[in-house]
């Protein structure tokens, strides 16, 4: 399955946000939306990526000041991204391998989406329950008189 397709699952909305906001409005949207991360724009250009965790590090770092800090010094620079026809193994190592929870998905300087953890899962949870389907029917279907293999001969009963 390549990350496109993951894409398609999940559906096409983008949330983005400038980094010269405040993290208290990004907060207040990504609870609003339900979100987990932002990906930042400047210029027409994504410059980093904002999630809970960089929050979280935030508030941690500056107290009950937090809410006045400027994305841009929370936001991560330059984040790992993911190309629209990338393999979604070669996507989970990428994840993994950044500890990035939230990528970014681009193709060249257009941004197509971000994947999460979760959607990942989603997706092959998807996909193998469609194998699954596509086995039972398989076995189901299966011809008479052969075996496993299509080796002519008896087919063990169950009943």
């Amino acid at each position: 399955m390549k990350v496109r397709e993951i894409l398609d699952i999940k559906g096409a909305v983008l949330y983005t946000i400038a980094p010269d906001k405040p993290l208290s409005e990004a907060v207040e949207f990504m609870t609003s939306h339900d979100v987990g991360s932002l990906v930042c724009f400047s210029g027409g250009k994504m410059v980093g990526m904002l999630t809970f965790r960089e929050v979280l590090l935030a508030v941690q770092k500056h107290g009950a000041s937090w809410q006045n800090v400027l994305i841009d010094s929370a936001m991560v620079r330059d984040p790992g991204v993911a190309q629209p026809e990338m393999e979604m193994d070669d996507l989970r190592r990428l994840m993994i391998e950044n500890h990035q929870r939230y990528l970014p998905v681009m193709d060249g300087k257009v941004l197509m989406g971000v994947v999460s953890f979760h959607d990942v899962a989603k997706a092959v949870l998807e996909a193998q329950s469609f194998e699954n389907k596509m086995l039972k029917a398989y076995i189901r279907d299966w011809p008479d008189g052969t075996d496993a293999a299509g080796v002519p001969g008896k087919r063990r009963s169950t009943d």
